[in-house]
């Protein structure tokens, strides 16, 4: 029997990071603003309070509680928000010092979303939304080359590290930024080129490259696309591979009064979006399914909340376990339906608690989410790499 593999991308910003430290203060860790969030509207859940507490994930003891807990509700792969700023990583210690140095890391397997958007002051932002830029997101071909270098050489061949075919999953958050930084779809062609002969050299019968798709843009940084680029560029990057980071990529009415937004109206978006780019890509489309939408953490709680762009963006509600549920459904028989041979499903997300959207249970809805993830999917992982 055919069944999915189900990736959850993986914010790995719960931990002391020296660059966070120079931006933020000693110490500081996006609990910080976990805990400072305060409701913006009658019956607006905040704070969010994890079960777990405000834990260091870069502690290989609580990495290994997360893949337990992520393994035995049918998670198969921790898909990293992965960063690379100034010809370094950022926030890569959960990965390097947690995850991969816990002793239970066989049960899942890991991948890279890199995430090459802007890196902007929004830790918490004001309501004018001005916020200053702290890491440029674009890179040129030299930068491309080091940062995907430092992929292969510390990830690629990590025997839990996620495959397909036994080629290495890598995702490009921004494809737009990626062709500007580059000067153009024409040398972003030639680095992606050279980056196949490259995984090859190492070993690799190829890379499967998966982009991220999407027509409405959420970070200030954001360089949307038009239809006829995104074909073009999935087509010249030769891309194996889209999907998406989270729902609100796709939407534009929201279903409610600003600051209220309605799921399930995100959702019949979200379903109509699958449809379309299955017909309109020449290579498979790999659904989403985000657990909610609430940004309003990373706001200054003494301001104002209005429509003024992102992080003051409308506030799902109506996320019950039940609507979650419905929306795994809705993604596991849209994933079978496909031709290919090994599909996948993505979450949004194992830990985005303050863009309201984990799977790490909390003390209001314990592991509900985890539990309907389990009950649509199946226990524990299921495939090797």
């Amino acid at each position: 029997m055919r069944r999915c593999d189900v990736a959850a991308y993986y914010f790995p910003n719960w931990h002391r990071d020296a660059r966070n430290e120079e931006w933020h203060g000693a110490g500081w860790t996006e609990w910080e603003l976990v805990k400072a969030a305060r409701p913006r509207f009658p019956g607006h859940q905040q704070p969010i309070v994890p079960a777990w507490g405000h834990f260091d994930e870069a502690d290989p003891a609580w990495a290994a509680r997360e893949i337990d807990l992520a393994a035995d509700h049918g998670l198969d792969v921790f898909l990293y928000d992965w960063y690379w700023y100034g010809n370094r990583p950022y926030l890569a210690d959960q990965l390097e010092q947690g995850f991969l140095r816990a002793p239970n890391r066989a049960r899942m397997r890991f991948a890279l979303m890199w995430a090459n958007h802007d890196w902007l002051d929004i830790h918490p932002a004001k309501f004018v939304n001005r916020p200053a830029l702290l890491a440029r997101g674009a890179v040129d071909a030299a930068e491309f080359r080091a940062c995907t270098d430092y992929a292969i050489a510390h990830y690629f061949h990590q025997p839990n590290y996620y495959k397909v075919d036994g080629c290495p999953y890598l995702t490009i958050y921004e494809l737009g930024t990626f062709v500007n930084g580059l000067g153009g779809i024409d040398a972003a062609a030639a680095a992606v080129a050279d980056l196949r002969k490259r995984v090859r050299a190492a070993g690799f019968p190829d890379i499967h490259l998966n982009g991220s798709v999407w027509s409405v843009a959420v970070l200030p940084s954001e360089q949307a696309q038009g239809a006829r680029a995104r074909l073009e560029t999935v087509e010249r990057l030769g891309l194996a591979s889209v999907g998406t980071y989270a729902w609100v990529h796709h939407v534009e009415d929201w279903g409610g009064a600003f600051p209220r937004g309605s799921y399930q109206t995100v959702a019949e978006a979200n379903y109509r979006t699958w449809e379309r780019n299955r017909a309109a890509f020449a290579v498979p489309y790999q659904p989403n399914v985000s657990m909610g939408w609430d940004p309003s953490p990373r706001t200054v709680q003494s301001d104002g909340y209005g429509p003024c762009g992102y992080p003051f963006t409308p506030i799902l509600e109506g996320n019950t376990p039940a609507a979650f549920r419905a929306a795994l459904e809705r993604a596991r028989d849209f994933a079978l339906a496909g031709p290919e041979a090994r599909p996948l499903v993505t979450l949004n997300a194992w830990n985005e608690w303050t863009e309201g959207s984990y799977l790490l249970p909390d003390t209001v809805h314990g592991t509900a989410w985890l539990e309907q993830v389990r009950a649509v999917f199946g226990a524990g992982a299921r495939r090797g790499g």
